[in-house]
């Protein structure tokens, strides 16, 4: 019974882990000013920490990192 407990905690953990990412990469992608982006920075730091605790896969990291690189070069470009 215990290990059924365990799985069950840990598919929420992962669903809740996907809903988290995909709405950080929205905000990342949907900034178009310099202010907007130091907020989605500080969302992928306060993400970073939170899921710290759990753990999850260090490509998530990457692909959150370069997200923002990458839209903070299209808002600069932008401007």
């Amino acid at each position: 019974m215990l290990i059924n407990h365990n799985k069950v905690i840990m598919l929420r953990t992962n669903q809740s882990l996907e809903n988290s990412y995909n709405k950080t990469i929205s905000t990342i992608k949907s900034c178009r000013t310099k202010s907007q982006l130091e907020g989605a920075s500080r969302m992928v730091k306060n993400f970073k920490n939170l899921y710290k605790q759990v753990g999850y896969p260090k490509t998530i990291s990457y692909s959150l990192d370069e997200t923002l690189k990458q839209q903070y070069i299209i808002t600069r470009c932008q401007l």
